[in-house]
């Protein structure tokens, strides 16, 4: 599947699915071949199939990424209107969620823009003391180079939904 044919509603359904979680599941693997998942919130995707995130927190997925820089990422639309109105007419007119597959670059510090960009998507909460202790000093980033996505199926409910040609 070529993701440069998607990324755009790639894109789209990372943003529905940010508004309803707030975070996207990170997935790495480590040396041994133990899954770890972690959530993550401060993904930003570029238009390119690239994106970068803050890593502050993920200490498990900072080590797997030493030996196995492989990612998957997921995104869920968790709107309860959402899955209301497509649970209740028997199909989804949009899929519910989709996983972006890609490899980690190195740690490095952000950008102004990029640190900008984050702070201005959080600035709800400045102020708080939650803003400041997990927010306000983000300032490393690692890039993502995304090359495969595959969507998150609900059977015959999401048959006839977009990426329906994405196979896997």
């Amino acid at each position: 599947m070529n993701i440069k044919d998607h990324w755009n509603e790639i894109r789209q359904l990372f943003k529905k699915a940010l508004k309803t979680n707030k975070y996207y599941s990170f997935a790495s693997v480590d040396k041994e071949g133990n899954p770890h998942i972690t959530p993550i919130g401060s993904l930003i995707l570029r238009d390119d199939c690239t994106g970068y995130f803050s890593e502050k927190f993920p200490e498990k997925s900072r080590q797997n990424y030493k030996t196995n820089d492989r990612v998957a990422v997921m995104a869920i639309n968790s709107g309860f209107f959402f899955w209301f109105k497509s649970i209740r007419k028997g199909v989804f007119k949009s899929l519910p969620g989709v996983r972006i597959y890609g490899r980690v670059g190195k740690r490095r510090k952000a950008t102004e823009k990029e640190r900008a960009k984050w702070l201005n998507i959080v600035k709800i909460a400045k102020g708080t003391k939650g803003y400041n202790l997990l927010w306000k000093d983000m300032a490393h980033v690692r890039d993502i180079h995304f090359d495969d996505a595959r969507p998150v199926k609900a059977g015959v409910m999401t048959q006839d939904c977009m990426f329906q040609n994405m196979k896997k």
